[in-house]
């Protein structure tokens, strides 16, 4: 499925600017040695990647930068529980087509793909762990490696006793308190 380039009005692109400016400038934890300036550059010579960030932030993920990496700034979604508009799904289109009732109304993976983002994998949910407490109450699907997808099975994650555990459940099932967290490179 391809995905069209979106684009965000003026007033749109200001909003979120400022809204990942200030969470920016709140959790300067995540990004000790990053500039905003370069940052906001690059966030507006790519208006799909702005695209995308907002609908994160729409879903409740309160994306924010973590890091800088091969030439791309890496924005996760930092909400203290995993994005409330993401909850309820799935894990991947085969995994709701198996279901035979009481099917959700979409998988991780299709959210992701139509928001332009991906799932993070398990190092980059370890990662994030290691900036802030996230999903004490909730989980989320993580990126599954094909091997155990292939088995029927997919990973999410949570914290709980002060650890972070990955678990595995079918990737058919689906809870309110799991959803999913993305990431994006700009």
């Amino acid at each position: 499925m391809a995905n069209k380039i979106k684009n965000l009005t003026a007033q749109e692109k200001e909003n979120l600017i400022n809204t990942l400016k200030t969470r920016f400038n709140e959790n300067i934890n995540r990004h000790k040695k990053i500039d905003w300036t370069n940052v906001q550059k690059r966030l507006e010579a790519k208006p799909e990647k702005l695209w995308s960030l907002n609908e994160m932030e729409k879903t409740g993920g309160e994306p924010d930068v973590v890091g800088f990496d091969d030439d791309e700034y890496i924005f996760y979604d930092c909400s203290p529980e995993s994005p409330k508009g993401r909850r309820s799904v799935c894990y991947d289109r085969e995994g709701l087509e198996s279901r035979k009732k009481f099917k959700p109304e979409n998988t991780a993976i299709d959210m992701a793909t139509a928001m332009g983002i991906e799932l993070l994998n398990e190092e980059e949910y370890r990662a994030l762990q290691m900036l802030g407490t996230f999903d004490t109450k909730t989980s989320s699907w993580i990126k599954t490696p094909d091997k155990i997808r292939r088995l029927g099975g997919a990973l999410f994650g949570d914290y709980r006793f002060a650890t972070v555990f990955i678990y595995h459940n079918g990737a058919q099932s689906y809870y309110g308190s799991r959803g999913f967290r993305g990431v994006v490179r700009v």
